[in-house]
């Protein structure tokens, strides 16, 4: 069987000048016209906006809303894997609305081919130093590792976003749990780039998984947005990388190279902390 998977990572590039619906309905047109791959992965908050704070509460959505539903359409249609990045969810009435009582998470969703939507990850490392997402919203509390059925078989892929990639305990949490696969669709800013870069290869070289950073671009409330989505194999080799502007990467996965890392070099298997 072959071993290795055809990804997509959909640098989406944004301004302030797009609404929401307009920006979901051009994206949705972009999936509907990718060539095929197993999985597609969204950056954060591509349609919400990474740094709108003063319009999450007003175009949050519930996990029923337009923005999933129409991402599951694409899915179904197009019959690849898709990761949605994120949107602002909020509950319905009378539902848990989180430790804080504010009712609204900064929420990834994967979708099947064959079933919707899938999983769900609410964003555990909330940035903003007080401001932005810790002000507005709730933060997760559970890893999610989640099994993707593709034609190679079933693969473990580990939910991350954005501001997660700074916390390495998080990433070897999704590790111990079987992910072999990382994902972290990103809304990280152009002046702290090489941090996006650097610890996307720290992340695939001490956990020995694939890493897949997607990344929004261009210049949002003032942001500049850095791009720079890339592909990250276990050996901490950047497979593919995109510059700032938007774009589309494309690369193949090979699992067989995951294995060999791991056999070869088993680093996972003389830890000392953590299992004492």
């Amino acid at each position: 069987m072959d071993s290795k998977l055809r990804i997509s990572l959909v640098q989406v590039g944004y301004g302030d000048g797009e609404s929401l619906s307009d920006r979901v309905q051009r994206i949705a047109m972009q999936l509907e016209e990718l060539p095929y791959a197993d999985l597609v992965v969204l950056p954060e908050l591509w349609a919400h906006g990474g740094f709108t704070f003063d319009t999450w509460a007003e175009e949050s959505e519930l996990l029923s809303g337009d923005i999933v539903s129409r991402l599951a359409e694409v899915s179904a249609r197009r019959g690849f894997w898709l990761h949605g990045g994120s949107i602002i969810e909020r509950v319905e009435d009378g539902a848990d609305s989180g430790f804080e009582d504010r009712g609204l998470w900064n929420t990834s969703v994967v979708f099947s081919p064959d079933t919707g939507l899938h999983a769900t990850y609410r964003k555990i490392h909330r940035f903003g130093f007080g401001n932005g997402e810790p002000r507005l919203l709730e933060a997760g509390d559970r890893l999610v590792v989640t099994d993707l059925d593709f034609r190679t078989g079933s693969t473990a892929l580990g939910l991350a976003t954005c501001y997660d990639l700074r916390f390495p305990e998080m990433f070897r949490g999704l590790v111990d749990a079987g992910a072999v696969m990382l994902t972290v669709p990103a809304a990280w800013p152009l002046e702290r780039i090489e941090h996006w870069q650097v610890l996307g290869r720290a992340r695939a070289v001490e956990n020995q998984a694939w890493v897949l950073q997607c990344n929004t671009a261009g210049t949002h409330r003032g942001v500049t947005m850095g791009g720079h989505s890339q592909v990250v194999a276990p050996t901490g080799e950047v497979v593919g990388r995109l510059d700032a502007n938007e774009g589309v990467l494309s690369v193949d996965l090979d699992f067989e190279l995951l294995d060999e890392t791991r056999r070869s070099f088993p680093v996972l298997q003389d830890r000392r902390l953590g299992r004492l």
